[in-house]
């Protein structure tokens, strides 16, 4: 696999957590995150990758950076108790109930999670450093 494409090892995803990064499309730049299906000795389809923010409000990222919360399998926003599966990102409950988290497509091999979006390059892990819009208020004077 190219190296350039390289995201972390999937022993760095963690199984009760998200492991965000970085993607650039041209000079665009949005946030991901990887998300573990399955316990430590998983095999190559045990990793997601989920664009980062909420179906219900897009400005409100689910990984802030120290990871996203995950109940019962399911990714959690926490600003609307919006859940999502993490194999699947439908949301199962919340006010975005039915939609889907955008997916980005990765694959695994020889124990690393590499991006497999050709529209996509990887930039690096963690946020993407763009200000965080999910933490102000919605009202705009």
């Amino acid at each position: 696999m190219d190296e350039d494409r390289r995201i972390a090892a999937v022993s760095e995803v963690p199984t009760d957590g998200t492991l965000l990064f970085t993607i650039r499309d041209g000079f665009d730049r949005e946030e991901a995150f990887l998300v573990r299906l399955g316990g430590e000795s998983e095999a190559s389809d045990a990793v997601h990758a989920w664009k980062n923010y909420c179906q219900h409000w897009t400005d409100v990222r689910l990984d802030k950076g120290s990871g996203a919360a995950v109940r019962d399998g399911e990714v959690l926003c926490q600003r609307h108790a919006a859940t999502f599966e993490k194999g699947s990102g439908q949301c199962t409950h919340g006010p975005c109930e039915g939609a889907y988290l955008d997916a980005i497509d990765v694959t695994v091999e020889d124990g690393a999670v590499y991006l497999g979006e050709d529209g996509y390059e990887f930039d690096g892990l963690g946020p993407s450093g763009d200000h965080d819009l999910s933490t102000g208020s919605r009202i705009d004077f």
